[in-house]
């Protein structure tokens, strides 16, 4: 019986809970804030566990023992650390060790590249708080696979797309965007696809690899925000400078477009050898198009 354990069960470890339960001989577990009785009854043999990352009381007695698991939940909100991973790795006990831990990480541990092509080889310099937490996350957990002898694998995953996560609401407001020779390069990957490549991570990667997560394919963000307006039938946003950008853009917005490369899914595509189902946005909004 092969044990899966889904740290942050949210959309993509329901959608990879889903994969898994299509195998015979596996358990999966999934541990969320909030249990939901519908998931748990439309996917076979999953247990979902209600514990709370910031509460490290709650996480005592977690199926770790020999299991994969896979570590979806985000960092806080605020910060340059990420203590709720550090919490969950200080819950392992030595007697309670798992297999492996897939980690979830970001493009963003690479800060600004001017646009330039990104490797795995190439320096992490996260600018942006968000990109120093998940960095903060990736060293915690090789610190923690190197003291207690136990294989890692980290995924640098790109934004996360599918037709559920279109920012329908963002083009319906008609918020604006920047002219699209001011935008910077974005890189993304499907949400199912995701999904297929932590689970070849898991059967496949050897300890200790890094993969960047994306289709390969980067365009402006500009780009995206109209070629899926376009998809749904909805206005293209209006577009704006960089100092309007400046005044009527929230900050998170703003850090995003300060950030500009070009992700290389290479090793990904090499080393697991898989096949993505949307190797590009152009597949994924034909298909929405179509439905």
């Amino acid at each position: 019986m092969k044990n899966i354990l889904i740290i942050g069960f949210g959309d993509i470890g329901q959608r990879l809970a889903q994969r898994y339960a299509n195998i015979n001989k596996v358990s999966i577990t999934g541990l969320t804030r909030s249990t939901n009785t519908a998931t748990t009854a439309s996917i076979p043999g999953l247990s979902v566990i209600k514990a709370d990352l910031d509460q490290p009381q709650s996480l005592q007695h977690l199926p770790f023992k020999n299991a994969i698991v896979f570590y979806f939940a985000p960092p806080p909100s605020k910060g340059t650390t990420d203590p709720r991973l550090r919490r969950f790795l200080t819950a392992i006990s030595s007697t309670n060790l798992p297999e492996k831990i897939i980690l979830i990480s970001t493009t963003a541990v690479y800060g600004h590249c001017d646009g330039d092509w990104v490797t795995e080889s190439t320096p992490v310099e996260p600018q942006t708080d968000r990109g120093k937490r998940r960095l903060d996350a990736e060293n915690a957990l090789q610190t923690w696979s190197t003291t207690m002898q136990r294989d890692i694998v980290i995924l640098r995953v790109a934004g996360i797309y599918a037709a559920n996560r279109f920012p329908i609401d963002r083009l319906q407001q008609q918020l604006p965007i920047l002219y699209e020779h001011l935008s910077p390069y974005s890189n993304r990957i499907h949400a199912d696809d995701l999904a297929m490549i932590c689970m070849a991570a898991a059967e496949n990667a050897p300890d200790g690899a890094i993969y960047n997560v994306c289709d390969g394919q980067p365009s402006t963000m500009s780009h995206y925000f109209k070629a899926v307006a376009q998809a749904l039938g909805l206005p293209a946003p209006p577009e704006i400078d960089l100092e309007t950008a400046q005044q009527v853009m929230s900050k998170g917005m703003i850090s995003y477009l300060n950030e500009s490369r070009r992700i290389s899914n290479q090793k990904l595509l090499d080393e697991l050898g898989i096949t993505l189902n949307y190797a590009n946005l152009n597949v994924a909004l034909a298909a929405l198009e179509s439905q």
